[in-house]
Order: C-alpha cells, then structure tokens, then sequence
C-alpha cells in the first residue's frame, strides 16, 4: 500500500516571521494526520525556520531547488548538503517553474536527482506537459520524453528513492485542474513507463504525486484515484487551514 504525500510548495513567498506563524498554526491541525506523509517546500531563507518550527512533528521539510555540485563557484546556488545541514528531508527537482524560467532540462534534472540522492534527500521528480501539447494530444509522448531523459538513467536503487509529481503545467496557478480522469491517465502513463524500465513491482511502489491547481474543494475527488498518491500544492498551501484541509482529505 502507497503511503500518500501531501505536500506545498510555498515558491517565492512568506519571511521566517511569517514562516513560524504558519506551523504555529498549521501544526495543531494536522497533529493527528498519520495516515499520509507531509512535505512543505519554503523559499531557502525559510528553511532554517521552517526545520526549527517543525522539530519533533512528522513534517518534513524540502528545497524547492538545489545544485548537483556539493560547494564551489557557483554564485547563488544551493547545494545538497547545505540543505541537509539546514533541516531538509526532501527537495523538489525540475519543477515546471524551473524548466521554463531558469532552462532546466532533463539532463540536469538527471544530474541534480542523483545529486539528490547522494547528499540523502527524498528528489520529488517533476514531470508534466504544456497546454500546447495536451491539445495536440502529445502529453503522453512528453511524458516518456521526459521520463527516459531525466529519470531512467537511474539505477533501479537509486530508482526505489525518489518519488514522480505530475504537473500538467496548463493546470499550475492557472485555476484549471486536471480532472480526477485526466490525471489518473498521466499517472497511468508514467507509471507504465517504470514497469518497462524498472519492472512491476517497482512501478507498483512508486508514488506518484498530482499538482495543479489543488484545492479544499478537489483534493478529495483527486485522492479517490487510485492511481493518484499524494498531490504537490501550490497556493493553496500557504494557508494554514487551507492546506490543513488538504492533508486532512
């Protein structure tokens, strides 16, 4: 049985102050919620704040980003041993934000996954395709592109240790939200790719997350999906009761 994730991705939002006030809040609401993992992704100078708020809960705390290199010239990046020291459990690789405004692509998702890995953090792999190529019934080829360039060069050990998030990058801050079926479609796909790359049973043990557009009012009708393992939340996260509810599905 896949243990659901639900996790936030804060983005570019909230200062340490705010950050304290959010777990001050969110943490009485989800005391009780062991029948799911939680992961919330803060901006880097949260981290610190975020790590301290959440000291002896069950929520992890990831980047929303990192670099493959563990330290050098790099100006503004963040490496993954920087992230351990600061408290993180998990990191976000690839998110669709990434890919279409700072270039990543498959390759360095590849690289920064492994790096990932290496440094001991959960990646959360993100994968998904443009309104352009949903309307020209492409998703499924996107998916596979991206899949063989940026997740199947891992070996099958590296494979077990990573979790997939769907975001169908039409879906993301737009309001619209794949539905329940379209969703559980694309996770279908992606996890046909893995029984071909990696076998059954790894397929039948990765979980595979949805992000787009996650609400209250759907999250509900996502999870009923059996295909559908947690959800990546956006802006409906930086709500405490908001994204309590959520995880409270």
């Amino acid at each position: 049985m896949r243990k659901p994730i639900m996790a936030g991705n804060w983005k570019m939002y909230k200062t340490p102050a705010e950050t304290t006030a959010f777990f001050e809040k969110f943490r009485p609401l989800v005391d009780k919620a062991e029948h799911c993992e939680i992961v919330i992704a803060p901006p880097y100078t949260n981290i610190a704040a975020a790590a301290a708020a959440c000291q002896g809960t069950r929520i992890a705390i990831a980047g929303q980003d990192m670099y493959w290199a563990k330290e050098g010239a790099y100006t503004g990046e963040v490496s993954g041993p920087m992230l351990k020291a600061s408290g993180c459990t998990h990191v976000l690789i690839g998110h669709s934000e990434r890919r279409q405004y700072f270039e990543e692509t498959d390759e360095t998702v590849l690289q920064r996954t492994i790096a990932a890995l290496e440094t001991g953090l959960t990646p959360i792999v993100c994968v998904g395709e443009h309104l352009k190529d949903r309307e020209s019934g492409e998703t499924e080829a996107v998916l596979s592109l991206q899949f063989r360039g940026g997740i199947a060069l891992l070996t099958a050990e590296q494979f077990r240790r990573i979790v997939i998030a769907y975001e169908p990058v039409w879906a993301i801050g737009t309001g619209k939200t794949a539905t329940p079926e379209i969703a559980a479609d694309a996770h279908r796909v992606l996890r046909a790719q893995v029984r071909g790359h990696y076998g059954a049973p790894a397929a039948d043990a990765v979980r595979i997350l949805y992000g787009g557009s996650v609400k209250p009012d759907n999250v509900r009708s996502l999870m009923a999906q059996p295909e559908i393992d947690g959800t990546l939340v956006g802006g409906a996260s930086l709500d405490a009761n908001s994204f309590a509810s959520i995880v409270n599905f």
